[in-house]
């Protein structure tokens, strides 16, 4: 059985299957919408939690936030479920497609037989649609790829059920229903309110803005306190996630930027256009900070005045988004 679904690439896996499971079902939200009322956007540095061996730094909220708080946000009905027994959520699968629902898929990347080697690492946030089965094969859409590939049986079930941290256990969900109607205002406003807040209100020093200087003050000590090479891997892997993780470049920012000149549209507010030109200058210096950081890992200029520089710009970019997010916090939207 091979469901009506459109594949299209996304910028992020999480609201790019968000926006085109909706799509599925009758509702146009695009991807940076979804990001917005979802909010998505955000920062941490947690050195105490490591991922490949590296603290781990993330530019978006935990996984699933983006899809319950933006079908939340607009009433919509939905299905989400995890299971123990890998056979079981395969079968649940195919409930799902025979009953007309393409489905979205939590799975760990590293054994996904359709992705480039150079993209394959440990690591089991990412999400995918099936949409189909045809002889003992499914149809996937993955935002990454250009066109939809298969998988077969057990490469699927072996990448729903990866080991390590964040594992999935078969996490699948799709939008059931949509409401009669529902208020799009609303879920901007509180989108935007929401994300401000975890930016600039969370009284912890490695999240949100807080978080983006404490990595500038640690990037600072690595070198000395760990070596050079120890110190270039740490970085490679703040670039990783800032840059390749399904950010659609400069951890979000980009996105959100879009989201924001989207909302200035629906809500006729001119100062939100301005904020979202703000937030692509914003994601620019994030780009600067990638730039200047992938040189310093691949040996390209000293170290010592390299992480200076780097150090630098994160300072920089913590005070621009504290204006950002201060100024979305108090400005009158509704």
């Amino acid at each position: 059985m091979i469901l009506n679904y459109e594949h299209r690439q996304a910028g992020h896996c999480e609201s790019g299957v968000t926006s085109n499971l909706l799509r599925n079902k009758g509702l146009n939200i695009s991807e940076p919408m979804i990001l917005g009322i979802g909010s998505g956007i955000f920062f941490s540095h947690l050195p105490f939690f490591k991922l490949q061996f590296a603290p781990v730094t993330t530019f978006r909220t935990l996984p699933g936030f983006i899809f319950n708080r933006s079908t939340k946000a607009l009433g919509i009905e939905i299905y989400k479920k995890t299971f123990k027994n890998p056979h079981d959520s395969m079968s649940a699968l195919d409930r799902a497609i025979e009953q007309g629902h393409p489905v979205g898929l939590q799975v760990g990347i590293y054994n996904l037989p359709f992705f480039p080697p150079e993209y394959r690492m440990h690591y089991n946030l990412h999400n995918l649609v099936v949409y189909g089965k045809e002889n003992g094969e499914y149809l996937v859409s993955d935002t990454v790829i250009p066109a939809p590939v298969k998988i077969s049986y057990n490469d699927l079930m072996k990448v729903r059920y990866p080991k390590g941290i964040f594992a999935p256990f078969g996490k699948m969900y799709y939008p059931l229903a949509l409401p009669v109607q529902y208020d799009l205002h609303k879920a901007i406003v509180n989108g935007i309110r929401k994300a401000s807040k975890d930016m600039i209100k969370i009284p912890f020093w490695m999240v949100g803005v807080k978080g983006i200087r404490f990595l500038a003050r640690e990037m600072l000590k690595w070198e000395k306190k760990f070596g050079e090479q120890k110190a270039n891997y740490y970085l490679g892997q703040v670039l990783r996630m800032e840059e390749e993780i399904g950010t659609g470049g400069a951890g979000f920012r980009f996105i959100y930027g879009a989201f924001l000149q989207e909302a200035a549209e629906i809500l006729q507010n001119e100062k939100l256009s301005d904020i979202s030109i703000e937030m692509g200058e914003t994601a620019n210096r994030w780009r600067d900070f990638s730039f200047l950081g992938a040189k310093n890992c691949k040996k390209r200029g000293g170290v010592e005045v390299a992480y200076q520089e780097l150090a630098k710009i994160l300072f920089e970019i913590a005070d621009r988004e504290k204006k950002i997010f201060s100024t979305l916090l108090t400005m009158k939207l509704d």
